[in-house]
Parts: C-alpha cells; structure tokens; sequence
C-alpha cells in the first residue's frame, strides 16, 4: 500500500495535465453536440468536484481512501478512482488505511479538488465520441440533440460529469441486463423529447431511474463485470 502513494499522485497528474488537450475541438464530436465542461469557469469545476466528493463519500476525508468488502481493490479520490497498484497481479490484502503514508495521501487528495475534477470531466468528454460510435445509428440523432438539451444548463452538465463517474458511458457490451445497459448511452436514448435546459435537466435525471429497473436488485447476475479497472463505477 505504502508504494501506491507516488504512483497514484502521478497518475492523477498525468490525466489531469491531458485536459488541456481535451479541450481543443475534435473531429470526431459534432459541433452541435459539445462535451459537457467545456467552458466550465474554474469555480464551476469546484463546486463540481465537491458535489463528487459528497456524493461518493459524504465529503469528508475518511472517505478519500475506501475499500469496500468482497472488493480486491480500494477506491480513491473525490471520485471513488478504482485502482490497483501498477503491475498488480492478484488479490491485495493490505488494508491498513492508518498509516502516515495513506493520511498524508487522503490530505493531498483533500488539497487537490479541482485536479481530479479535471480527470473526470476529461473522462466525460472522451464518452461522447465512443457513445456515437457505439450506438446504434437511428439512436445517434436523438442521443445527439438529447446530450445537447441537458448541457445547456449548469446542472444539466454537472449531472452528465457525474453520471459517466458514476455508472459509466454505456458502451461496454458485458454491462447489460436483459439486453438493456444504464450507462450515459441508454440514458440519453431512454430520455423523452423534451425542451432544452431544465425540463431536460429533470428528465435525464428520470431516464436515469427508469434504464433499467430491474438491475436495481438484480444483484451480481445483472451482468455486470470489473474486469478492466476504471474511473468511479
């Protein structure tokens, strides 16, 4: 564990130091149909990366360094990063979360918000274009101007950030549970049409609900997997 701490510092560094190339315009993404935190002011992406923080732990420092039980990885940042050691191979089972190294990593990882808030929001920015060319092509138009009505507003972009966090972009075909997924993708073509700004806001977070129901309580059979670690869950 005590070998994590340069490692994970690095690589937060290197992801959130790539934001900048993130933010030149891409070929691949339609201009109608933007990132979302493109134009984010830097007070915005702090609000933002609190918002994270709370969501995933409460906002407090204990929760910036997580392991969960039945997990073979811990989960770090604002964000829940999942993570192995690089290298790792196998199961770890050092646990010890007390040790000088890991709350002197919990206080760099409190002192550095708006770093990871830049490694999420450039994590979202890099679904778009894998979710248009993942979807099926008679969705891409509506998965398009839907993205578009929910990034119009403050909240609509952070609900966006945080969904690909959170659940992921919806790309991955082993995620799905009764051919249905609940990643950003299957959100955006569940959502109904709507008007820009808050009333599609309100229902991105109701599409959010309804895709799909029953993998609330489905357990481990709904077909998800961790084979690859990613950001968030």
């Amino acid at each position: 564990m005590m070998q994590a701490f340069p490692t994970l510092c690095s690589l937060l560094t290197s992801l959130a130091a790539a934001t900048v190339v993130a933010c030149a315009p891409s070929p691949r993404t339609p201009a109608t149909a933007q990132p979302a935190g493109t134009a984010l002011s830097t007070a915005a992406k702090q609000r933002i990366g609190r918002k994270i923080w709370k969501n995933e732990s409460g906002g407090t420092a204990a929760g910036l360094t997580h392991w969960n039980a039945g997990e073979e990885f811990p989960s770090m940042g604002i964000g829940h990063f999942i993570w192995y050691p690089k290298g790792f191979r196998g199961r770890w089972t050092d646990r010890d979360f007390r040790s000088p190294r890991l709350k002197s990593l919990r206080a760099w990882l409190a002192n550095n918000v708006s770093l990871q808030t830049d490694f999420i929001i450039s994590t979202s920015r890099q679904a778009l274009p894998r979710i248009m060319a993942a979807a099926p092509p008679a969705q891409r138009n509506r998965i398009r101007a839907n993205y578009r009505k929910v990034a119009t507003t403050p909240n609509g972009t952070y609900a966006l950030i945080d969904y690909v966090n959170f659940k992921g972009d919806g790309t991955n075909p082993t995620e799905r549970y009764r051919g249905q997924g609940w990643g950003l993708m299957w959100v955006l073509m569940e959502m109904k049409n709507v008007p820009a700004g808050q009333p599609a806001a309100r229902e991105f977070a109701a599409a959010a609900k309804r895709c799909p129901p029953e993998a609330k309580n489905a357990g481990p059979q709904a077909g998800t997997t961790a084979a690859t670690p990613t950001p968030g869950h």
